[in-house]
């Protein structure tokens, strides 16, 4: 069996909350992000051979009906590493969140990762570029989501209809800092070897002129399968990850 290289982009997802009349925004935002990574973990495996990356990105939101869309990217090494082209990942994305009932929130979307130049047909996978539709539900800081593959997942072949699941939270704990928590889970459709397990102990804390987060990530992928073709060192190990972010 081919070796897989899993991988894709972070989509971070923290439950949304109830909307209340002192929480009331303008009727339509837009954001942008930039940021810089010590290693780019994307559900447990690095996208860039352990090292660091270079990331931004711009969100559209529409209050009154809870519509987003956005577009975010990342340098990566692994489509290049896995024998064919391309540095970057880019990510499009849109949906709708809000809130069910008190403390109880929603978030239902579409996320299409695209990898221009991944050319990975040439070594026996499929095209790396990935359609996933996802569904969210949230409990305060608490949330659940699954995300499912409408097409190949990140150029394994036969390996639509493979799933991800997500549980996690981002718990405030006061002065600004937030711990984070996250357990996952991927399933690789004919690919039992490619399927493993990650998690994430961390925490954020927003400084003003920039946001930075401190984890630790790992996971119980096959080592085997998730090796680095360039140096074969383990692309899942545990390891710290050191994130610093600014929006506006």
């Amino acid at each position: 069996m081919k070796k897989l290289i899993l991988a894709g982009a972070i989509a971070a997802a923290c439950a949304a909350g109830p909307l209340r009349a002192q929480d009331a925004k303008p009727d339509n935002e837009l954001s942008f992000n930039v940021a810089g990574v010590s290693d780019y973990r994307f559900r447990g495996i690095s996208q860039t051979r352990l090292e660091p990356a270079l990331q931004g990105g711009a969100d559209y939101v529409n209050n009154p009906t809870g519509f987003y869309a956005g577009a975010w990217a990342s340098t990566i090494k692994w489509t290049r590493d896995a024998g064919g082209g391309g540095d970057v990942e880019v990510d499009l994305y849109g949906g709708r969140r809000g809130a069910i009932a008190r403390d109880f929130s929603y978030d239902v979307g579409v996320l299409a990762y695209v990898y221009a130049g991944n050319d990975l047909g040439r070594v026996g996978l499929k095209n790396a570029d990935t359609l996933e539709l996802y569904g969210q539900l949230g409990y305060g800081p608490a949330y659940v989501k699954y995300s499912h593959a409408a097409t190949n997942l990140f150029g394994a072949v036969d390996s639509s209809n493979s799933g991800y699941l997500d549980i996690g939270a981002n718990i405030d704990l006061t002065q600004g800092w937030t711990g984070n928590l996250h357990a996952g889970h991927q399933s690789v459709k004919r690919a039992p070897a490619a399927s493993y397990s990650d998690w994430k102990l961390g925490v954020t804390k927003d400084f003003g002129v920039l946001t930075g987060a401190l984890a630790v990530i790992g996971s119980n992928a096959d080592k085997g399968a998730y090796a680095s073709p360039v140096n074969g060192k383990f692309t899942g190990k545990t390891a710290l990850v050191l994130t610093l972010a600014k929006t506006f």
